[in-house]
């Protein structure tokens, strides 16, 4: 059990930081208050639950998961080559969606591969899943 749970959370911790990265990579370029409204506010959720895992990790004596290197290069080179060619809010929005998707993705897949995970683990990474799950929809509106 304690293995599933260091793990889920591990997964979690590196998505939070995934999508940190990302939206501070994209903040600058946004004009749309409600759209810089709505990515702050992911930030902030985000930063809240990566504390909670973070708090969790040390507990269990754990260490924090930075994100894969290839995944972050690639996510990066993705992000810089649409706003290279358009930086309009419609791109960041498209950028933003497709980060959230794969997300949503990760998180569930990790749900599943650790269901002995305990139920704190579990709700956190539920919790960013619905994070990630309202953003794409507020980013609706800009596609």
């Amino acid at each position: 059990m304690q293995n599933d749970t260091v793990n889920l959370l591990k997964e979690c911790n590196s998505g939070i930081k995934m999508g940190v990265n990302s939206i501070d990579k994209v903040l600058p370029y946004v004009s749309d208050r409600n759209l810089k409204k709505s990515l702050n506010a992911c930030k902030d959720e985000h930063a809240t639950l990566g504390d909670e895992t973070h708090r969790l990790l040390l507990k269990y004596k754990a260490s924090t998961k930075d994100p894969h290197p290839v995944a972050r290069a690639m996510s990066s080179m993705k992000t810089s080559g649409k706003m290279l060619v358009d930086r309009t809010d419609n791109t960041i929005a498209d950028v933003m969606t497709d980060g959230c998707n794969m997300g949503v993705k990760s998180l569930s897949k990790y749900l599943n591969r650790y269901p002995k995970a305990d139920q704190r683990a579990k709700s956190i990474a539920q919790r960013l899943i619905s994070v990630e799950e309202t953003l794409t929809q507020d980013l609706r509106t800009y596609l």
